[in-house]
């Protein structure tokens, strides 16, 4: 006698995803809200949480317009909501919740100590929002030392004092040094300072990594 076959289960139909509403319109007392909460989860600079807010306003109108709302109307709206995501995060920066020098200041210790060269760094400070003044200074009172960048850069790629495989000069040696220095131009590293954390002994390049993190 033949066994019976299990029934197969019926899949469900998969929901469709109705598309986010656009909700109340930006106003300074919902934006602010809004900063809080971002601020709560992540660090920002005035003008970072400035375009964080803005986005928030760039939203709504495009959802706003999808649910058919005329653009006339959308405007007004739009250009109140970016002028006050200025004032909140100006607000913020008045109330010490937001500090462009605080944040350089831990951003470029935490960048030098994984390896990113000044140059590097620069750059990201600059994504963020930080003035080039502020950037450069932070730099100078980090003391950023980038021959122990350029070492946490190659301990991370097994390159340079951390390669496992033997240093004697061979044609393989040479080519995984080109290699190295390749991949510390890259990184924004000079010449000079690729070089010299290449020339590292290996203990004496992960004991100055070591000394590094102490401080």
């Amino acid at each position: 006698m033949a066994e019976d076959k299990p029934t197969p289960a019926r899949r469900r139909p998969p929901r469709e995803r109705r598309a986010p509403t656009a909700g109340p319109a930006p106003t300074e007392a919902r934006l602010h809200e809004a900063a809080l909460n971002h601020l709560a989860r992540f660090a920002a600079t005035e003008a970072g949480l400035a375009r964080v807010l803005q986005r928030r306003v760039a939203r709504w109108a495009q959802r706003a317009e999808r649910e058919g709302m005329a653009p006339e109307a959308i405007a007004p709206i739009v250009a109140q909501g970016r002028a006050a995501a200025l004032a909140v995060a100006r607000r913020m920066v008045a109330a010490g919740t937001v500090d462009d020098a605080a944040f350089a200041a831990a951003r470029t210790r935490r960048l030098a100590r994984a390896g990113r060269s000044r140059r590097a760094i620069a750059a990201h400070l600059t994504s963020k929002g930080v003035g080039g003044e502020i950037a450069s200074e932070m730099l100078e009172e980090a003391a950023t030392d980038e021959v122990t960048a350029a070492l946490a850069h190659l301990r991370r790629r097994r390159q340079g004092p951390f390669d496992p495989a033997p240093s004697e000069e061979t044609e393989a040696a040479r080519a995984a040094r080109m290699k190295a220095l390749g991949s510390l131009a890259r990184a924004g590293f000079p010449r000079d300072v690729a070089e010299t954390a290449l020339d590292f002994d290996p203990a004496e390049a992960e004991a100055r990594i070591i000394e590094s993190r102490r401080g």
